[in-house]
């Protein structure tokens, strides 16, 4: 079994919908954005699930670039997500035709060949984070007395 190398714990900042992330001794903040109800003082939910995801993109392709010696010099992802009513979704799970799309746009810069480029692009779907994303994943959610 992987896991991350240590837990990430949210809590209530004490202000409203404003969120403290510790992450592997890093300190983030979440919030929604002023027109949801919250302070817009940081990143939403989904905004931090997309820079996940980016962050991987972004990591497999240069770890991979590099172990085959090939000429990559930056790598940019931008990353969008919706829900989307899908008329071949109707009797998807939840029910209610909805499927979320994420678009993620990779820029590579280099000197690279388009047989490069295009496996590179091969690669972004293998990151570990996409993989999660796409794959089967079970959420085992409990309670805990405070």
């Amino acid at each position: 079994m992987t896991t991350t190398p240590s837990p990430v714990t949210v809590t209530e900042s004490g202000i409203r919908l404003r969120q403290r992330i510790d992450a592997g001794g890093h300190v983030l903040v979440a919030d929604e954005p002023r027109e949801a109800g919250g302070g817009d003082a940081g990143p939403d939910p989904y905004a931090l699930l997309l820079a996940a995801l980016g962050a991987c993109t972004s990591m497999t392709l240069r770890l991979y670039a590099d172990r085959k010696g090939w000429p990559l010099e930056g790598i940019s992802v931008r990353l969008d997500h919706e829900r989307r009513y899908e008329k071949d979704c109707v009797e998807c799970e939840g029910g209610d035709g909805r499927v979320s799309r994420i678009r993620r746009i990779v820029t590579l810069s280099g000197p690279l060949s388009e047989e490069q480029r295009a496996r590179l692009l091969e690669i972004a779907d293998r990151c570990p984070v996409h993989r999660t994303l796409v794959g089967p994943v079970r959420i085992e959610t409990s309670l805990e007395e405070a």
